[in-house]
């Protein structure tokens, strides 16, 4: 038994919005057994797009029954019928969201007539309603109407039946199946070409344009659950939506998939994703010699051009080291701008001269670099001819990539022939820092050498 529903709503997503009309005609296979059709009160108003699409308007439904009043009967003649309807999760979130607020619950045994249709007539030029009952010659009367749309579906559906659609539906309400939980516009063989190994997913709209960026251990696994639930809500909606292509890069461990879905964030900016998304480091620790010949040391914005000896996310991070290295080594809060008053003749009286203090400078500049790790993290790569490698370098994330299976590095300037840099963040560096603790074994401390 099916249960072919079309609804009116005021809006594109079923948690703010409500249901304007309701139409259900309950189908044996061959023939029509019951019908129910009304118009909904949503009590909010309905927006003028949504009058000029489908001509219902505040007046007509002011005194419509409320879904909670016909709620029992769209519950009796949808409890135990599979629902269909021309995209059906948009008319399922919103009639089992309404239904479970009145205290009713549907099963999610649901069938898609756009699916359907691309599977009994493959080729068409479209598969939206309107242009599917032109090229079928379907009668589509009262268009945008529940009534007239849920009509033109059950035409729809038994010209299928018609044609062959009965093995298609009997495979499509298979729990294995995809058809009922995947997005309209993806396939199940789309996902099952997706390899089961750690790496990188994107999600892609209409135009190709990359709309999420996900990690995962197991990809196949993981872009499948992002669809086993059909949240009501605007953002869920919206982007389930929108994809229309996965595609993914295989990683050889977790953790290059970490660092490669952490990169490719800040790189794409996606839509969808939303943690991460934080302005890359923007303050570096900086030497230059002024006018006198003081070596200073300052915090500013970082600068493409201008090596920093270490870059900070927030300006206060960096105060922080530079005051202890101040306080450490006897350094001038004046000449490293901590202290902004401007330096007088008198302070300069108080300082030693240049090549003295500038040598306490660089003594505080060469502890730096001892306390900052030049490190690599060496695993398995994706096949017995490459190693994974991760390198950081004084204390930041350098880049990665596969070395050949073998050769031995002592020094990071060999080492980067064979690796692709990458822009350093608090992501990526945690993730690696923690990593080797964990696995000490599979850390490999290397010679700072510059390259």
């Amino acid at each position: 038994m099916y249960a072919i529903v079309d609804i009116e709503t005021t809006g594109g997503y079923a948690s703010a919005n409500g249901i304007t009309e309701i139409a259900v005609f309950v189908h044996d296979g061959e023939k029509l057994i019951r019908h129910f059709e009304t118009l909904i009160n949503p009590q909010q108003p309905i927006p003028r797009y949504i009058t000029a699409l489908t001509g219902i308007d505040n007046r007509m439904v002011q005194d419509a029954p409320l879904f909670e009043e016909v709620a029992e009967v769209l519950h009796g003649m949808l409890k135990d019928n599979v629902f269909i309807a021309h995209s059906v999760n948009f008319d399922f979130s919103f009639v089992r969201h309404q239904l479970k607020a009145a205290g009713y619950e549907i099963p999610a045994r649901k069938l898609c007539t756009v699916r359907l249709s691309k599977k009994v007539f493959p080729g068409l030029p479209s598969y939206s309603l309107g242009n599917l009952c032109r090229s079928l010659n379907i009668e589509l009367e009262n268009r945008h109407r529940a009534g007239g749309d849920a009509r033109a579906t059950v035409r729809l559906f038994e010209h299928m039946l018609a044609n062959g659609a009965q093995p298609h539906i009997d495979a499509m309400l298979k729990k294995t199946s995809g058809d009922q939980w995947l997005p309209l516009n993806l396939s199940r063989s789309d996902i099952t070409k997706l390899p089961a190994k750690p790496g990188v997913y994107y999600f892609l709209d209409a135009s190709g344009k990359i709309i999420y960026v996900g990690k995962a251990v197991n990809i196949r696994k993981r872009v499948s659950s992002h669809f086993t639930h059909n949240e009501p809500d605007r953002k869920r909606q919206h982007f389930l939506r929108e994809i229309h292509q996965v595609k993914c890069t295989q990683c050889a461990t977790e953790l290059e998939a970490i660092v490669l879905e952490s990169a490719e964030i800040r790189r794409l900016w996606p839509r969808y994703n939303h943690s991460q998304k934080r302005p890359a480091q923007r303050f570096g620790l900086y030497c230059f010699e002024d006018n006198r010949g003081y070596l200073r040391l300052a915090i500013d914005k970082r600068k493409k051009n201008f090596p920093a000896l270490y870059h900070f996310n927030g300006i206060n991070e960096g105060l922080v080291l530079l005051k202890k290295m101040i306080a450490e080594f006897g350094l001038d809060e004046k000449l490293c701008y901590v202290n902004k008053t401007s330096l007088t003749e008198s302070d300069l009286h108080s300082i030693e001269v240049p090549v003295l203090y500038n040598s306490r400078v660089r003594q505080a500049m060469e502890a730096l670099e001892d306390q900052l790790p030049t490190f690599a993290v060496i695993d398995q790569g994706k096949n017995e001819q490459e190693t994974l490698c991760l390198l950081v370098e004084r204390g930041s994330f350098w880049g990665m990539g596969y070395l050949p299976a073998g050769k031995q590095f002592s020094n990071t300037l060999d080492m980067k022939q064979y690796l692709n840099p990458y822009a350093d963040n608090d992501t990526i560096r945690n993730s690696i820092y923690q990593f080797a603790e964990l696995y000490p074994e599979k850390k490999l401390d290397l010679k700072k050498t510059v390259g």
